[in-house]
């Protein structure tokens, strides 16, 4: 059994040092490889998590004004940072940010439904805001 499938930080920390020394000819190229593709592909999700809680927020803020609250504004307010920040420190997530918003969506829709008494009939079957709207912050649906 590799040192890869034994104790991955013991792994990481060797692959480091190695590509430090310059010891290019050691390394886990497979495994390497395979972790860099990981670390990309989990960027993108993030991505999609960030903006299906914010597009749930979203949501509810429209479709239950009465149950509008702080911790509502608050999320909403945090969930955008988070994805500026995300964006700005992996500006080449930008081609990728309408299929994000779809994917987005519809965990956003998962969100109010299991949080409000809203069915999937209440709510519009495609994202009703811009990723322009959504990262607006003077932006409040309704």
């Amino acid at each position: 059994m590799q040192l890869y499938d034994r104790d991955f930080y013991a792994w990481l920390q060797e692959q480091v040092a190695l590509l430090k020394s310059g010891q290019l000819d050691q390394l886990d190229i497979v495994n390497l490889v395979e972790e860099i593709e990981s670390l990309g592909r989990q960027e993108r999700r993030e991505l999609v998590n960030r903006l299906g809680i914010l597009l749930g927020h979203l949501l509810k803020w429209q479709f239950q004004p009465r149950r509008r609250s702080k911790s509502w504004t608050a999320t909403i307010v945090g969930q955008r940072q988070d994805v500026q920040e995300l964006i700005d420190d992996n500006p080449s997530l930008k081609p990728y940010l309408i299929e994000a918003m779809e994917n987005a969506y519809q965990k956003g829709v998962l969100l109010v439904l299991k949080e409000t008494p809203l069915s999937q009939n209440d709510l519009p079957s495609q994202c009703p805001y811009t990723f322009e709207q959504v990262m607006d912050a003077d932006f409040y649906p309704g």
